[in-house]
């Protein structure tokens, strides 16, 4: 049977990559699913376009458990959710033997997609997780890609009502655990739907550390 093809994107096809899907349909709802397997498809035609060489099957294992932090099952954790999905990563990808240098990638393009800049700076695998993300979820580069390419990746994955659905999961997925929004940029979705949400200062760490001067 012919690979699966979207926007002239092949999708791994792999035992690995087939578990990895299997794990998030079972685990996420269509919102993330559908989300995570966009940012494979972005990032993989960002790659393309830079000419950038990259394992497909690790940026897909990374595009698909980027959020799997946010989910139900994962995120009753008190670290930041980019975490949960990294740890889950990286543990599934030792438990079917594959090297550790993988696993650091994978780990590393999860637990930095939400840092704007320095994924950009690492390998090709790291940095388009990021780019993927941040074409999906803020429309960075948004006319880099062909109109019907853009067409393409979304009829396959549709994204109804999703700005307001994405906001929702982020909320709901970090509320409880405000903390981890600190220095990053989730704490601008608390502030925005969370009541009483008080950023942690930067400033004010400093000046009330138990250092006298």
């Amino acid at each position: 049977m012919a690979a699966e093809r979207i926007a002239g994107v092949e999708i791994p096809d792999s035992a690995l990559a087939r578990e990895a899907t299997e794990l998030i349909r079972d685990t996420a709802d269509a919102l993330v699913y559908d989300h995570s397997r966009r940012v494979f498809l972005f990032g993989a035609l960002q790659g393309a376009a830079r000419a950038l060489s990259f394992d497909p099957e690790l940026l897909y294992i990374g595009a698909m458990f980027h959020d799997l932090g946010l989910t139900e099952a994962y995120r009753t954790s008190m670290r930041r959710f980019e975490l949960d999905g990294a740890n889950a990563a990286r543990d599934f990808l030792r438990q079917r033997g594959l090297t550790e240098e993988s696993a650091r990638i994978v780990w590393t393009s999860i637990a930095l997609h939400t840092t704007p800049e320095i994924p950009g700076q690492m390998e090709p695998e790291v940095a388009l997780v990021t780019a993927g993300v941040e074409y999906d979820v803020l429309g960075i580069g948004y006319d880099a890609l062909p109109d019907d390419v853009r067409a393409a990746v979304v009829a396959a994955h549709p994204r109804p009502d999703f700005k307001r659905r994405i906001l929702q999961a982020f909320t709901h997925g970090i509320e409880h655990r405000p903390d981890t929004t600190f220095g990053n940029v989730k704490a601008d979705v608390l502030a925005h739907f969370v009541p009483g949400f008080v950023r942690t200062d930067f400033v004010d760490v400093i000046e009330a550390s138990a250092w006298p001067e």
